[in-house]
């Protein structure tokens, strides 16, 4: 069938989307490559749709089906859509992604390339064609171009150009049908799941979506808005995240596929029984360690488990029930149990919580056997900047704690602040000081050196060192200073003594950590010692340094700009801090400033990162990974701009 015979049914309602496919991913330059491909006649091969009568089939988009049988795309909807967009200008009804990727195409005369409008290219040069504008008139434009160039020399040759160029729209694609009475939605979709899992523009959470919105049309969308209810309390969730605890609480399996025999009534309860466990993980997390948005939520994968769990069992848990469970959460989330094999270790730890009875033993038990000890120690606070594995545990110790802020004396506690008084963070002893002295940036920007203050202590106190603010502090607010682990030995406060500093404050807060992790315990301590088949073994290695990391709240907020500029593109946002581990053993390597481990267009796109200020070995670690690497935002827009939506 002719492309302009397609796009004419797509306007008539002879051909839409099936609710169950996802949105459109294309970006710019594969539309630039589908034309390109089709100007020289090259194969780009056929179409596969489904056959069905128009009363029965679930479709994307607000347009009124032509009565009778039509045709719904399962295989070639990326390529439509393009096609589509170019053609007429704008995006089909059915459409759902960012109609950037294929607004304003070009094409040159001469050298017979296609490309996205640049002002400072284009501007001026009669032999570049607006694509759209032609095909839109037709022979037409072809007569308006022509006019134009009768000034340019040798312009003859250039009509035959843009002739091969409308006749794109004559370009036969071959259709194959899936016809009869004994295609159900299941079986249409399994063949949907098949054409698409051979390559790599679904994820397995895609394919799963699809074949629920075969029999539920409204998932995706119902689940978007949940979606958006956390995101309003501070809280960013995936759509892969929420449908993964769906599945948890649903099936006890993290593996998709065992969705795949699951109905619409069984997915709706599914979601309506995980949003209610979520929001009760939510609140237990943040009233009882402070945890209260998305930049100190780590173990986030944590949360399908803790949803099992909450699912499961009878009534509300317990106080010593409900601390135990979040004693492993935390564990969790220290130890990076989810950095590396995802769906294995959610298995895993399902498979411990089956029997709701003794199950959280079990979790413990199997977390300890997988890390060794489940103490903190000193060292465990060598990190260093925002984006530490345990920035979010100081965070915690001061939200859950008796820490007060060394300005009015009050206590930092979430329930006295709120979840929208987000604390600042606070260098101890000031950057321009250190570095003055000598120190390096990772010294400078220790996890010993932070604590949290309200904004206007921390531009009070401004770059003093502490044995200037310090006596101020603990004349007008005696215990302040200790509240937040601060060595009462006076000399440790002279910058020269700055390291002694830091391994005493290490120290302190190991310990204060270690009390709040027995606490949540009630006394059973068993779990914070190495288990007795580990206690004749190596011991578990020393903390190493992690590298790479956010260094500054100045730096933070640039890549939250940067995160949400890619969002205003119609780009999915990255992981702030990503915590790049060993995918075994869950050790924590690097973090990476911000990036996208999947790809920015999952699937289509290398893995991406964004290193602001790091050394070369941070760049050598991503770039060993597989990421494609960028040290300054100018630089990374500049690559969405040219390779993710232009050429």
């Amino acid at each position: 069938m002719k492309i302009s015979t397609i796009l004419d049914h797509i306007d008539s309602g002879h051909m839409a989307l099936p609710e169950f496919q996802r949105g459109y991913v294309w970006n710019r330059d594969q539309v630039r490559s589908l034309f390109d491909s089709l100007y020289r006649h090259h194969p780009v091969g056929g179409l596969l749709v489904w056959a069905t009568e128009s009363k029965t089939a679930e479709h994307r988009g607000s347009a009124e089906l032509a009565p009778g049988v039509i045709k719904l795309l399962l295989d070639g909807q990326q390529r439509m859509t393009s096609l589509y967009g170019i053609a007429r200008g704008r995006p089909p009804a059915f459409f759902d992604g960012n109609a950037q990727a294929f607004s304003g195409l070009y094409f040159h005369l001469a050298d017979e390339s296609f490309s996205f409008y640049q002002r400072s290219r284009m501007a001026g040069d009669p032999l570049w064609v607006d694509v759209s504008n032609l095909i839109s008139q037709g022979f037409n434009g072809v007569g308006a171009y022509m006019t134009r160039l009768s000034e340019v020399p040798d312009h003859d040759q250039y009509l035959s150009r843009l002739m091969q160029l409308l006749s794109i729209m004559d370009i036969d694609l071959h259709i194959d049908e899936v016809t009869g009475a004994d295609k159900s939605l299941d079986i249409v979709v399994d063949i949907f799941n098949r054409v698409n899992s051979g390559g790599t523009t679904l994820s397995k959470g895609d394919l799963a979506l699809a074949k629920i919105c075969a029999e539920w049309p409204q998932a995706r969308e119902t689940m978007k808005s949940q979606l958006k209810v956390w995101e309003g309390q501070g809280f960013d969730f995936s759509l892969d995240w929420l449908l993964r605890s769906v599945n948890t609480v649903l099936t006890g399996e993290a593996r998709f596929s065992y969705l795949h025999d699951r109905s619409a009534k069984d997915i709706q309860d599914g979601l309506k029984r995980a949003t209610k466990a979520i929001d009760t993980a939510l609140n237990m997390i943040s009233g009882r360690f402070g945890l209260d948005h998305d930049r100190v939520l780590f173990g986030r994968f944590a949360v399908p488990v803790i949803a099992r769990y909450l699912d499961q069992h009878n009534g509300p848990l317990d106080e010593r029930e409900r601390d135990k469970l979040l004693f492993w959460y935390i564990q969790a989330g220290m130890w990076g149990r989810f950095s590396g094999q995802t769906e294995t270790s959610i298995d895993q730890d399902l498979a411990s919580i089956e029997d709701v009875s003794g199950g959280l033993d079990r979790l413990i038990d199997q977390l300890r056997l997988w890390h060794g000890s489940l103490g903190v120690e000193p060292g465990h606070f060598y990190g260093w900047s925002l984006g530490a594995r345990f920035y979010p545990v100081l965070y915690m110790l001061t939200r859950m704690g008796e820490a007060k802020d060394w300005g009015n004396g009050l206590p930092l506690k979430a329930a006295m602040l709120g979840t929208l008084n987000r604390l600042e963070v606070h260098h101890i002893f000031p950057k321009a000081r250190l570095y003055a002295h000598g120190y390096e940036r990772s010294q400078v920007n220790a996890l010993a050196n932070f604590c949290f203050l309200t904004q206007g202590t921390n531009l009070s106190i401004s770059d003093r060192l502490p044995n200037e603010y310090f006596p101020e502090v603990e004349a007008k607010h005696p215990g302040a200073l200790a509240s937040q682990w601060i060595p009462t030995d006076t000399a440790l406060w002279q910058v020269e003594n700055y390291g002694e500093f830091l391994e005493a404050r290490r120290t302190l807060l190991a310990a204060e950590m270690n009390r709040r992790l027995a606490d949540l315990l009630h006394g059973d301590e068993r779990w914070l010692q190495l288990p007795p088949s580990a206690a004749t073994d190596t011991p578990s290695p020393a903390p190493t340094e992690v590298v790479g990391g956010i260094t500054s709240e100045d730096e933070e907020q640039l890549l939250d700009d940067l995160n949400r500029w890619v969002a205003e593109q119609g780009l999915p946002r990255g992981v702030l801090g990503f915590d790049f581990a060993d995918a075994e053993t869950g050790h924590q390597r690097a973090m990476f400033d911000l990036a996208w481990p999947e790809g920015i267009q999952q699937g289509l796109t290398q893995p991406v990162a964004v290193l602001l200020n790091e050394g070369t070995e941070v760049i050598a670690l991503a770039s060993g990974a597989g990421y494609r690497c960028f040290t300054s935002p100018t630089n990374f827009r500049r690559y969405v701009e040219t390779e993710v939506l232009t050429t």
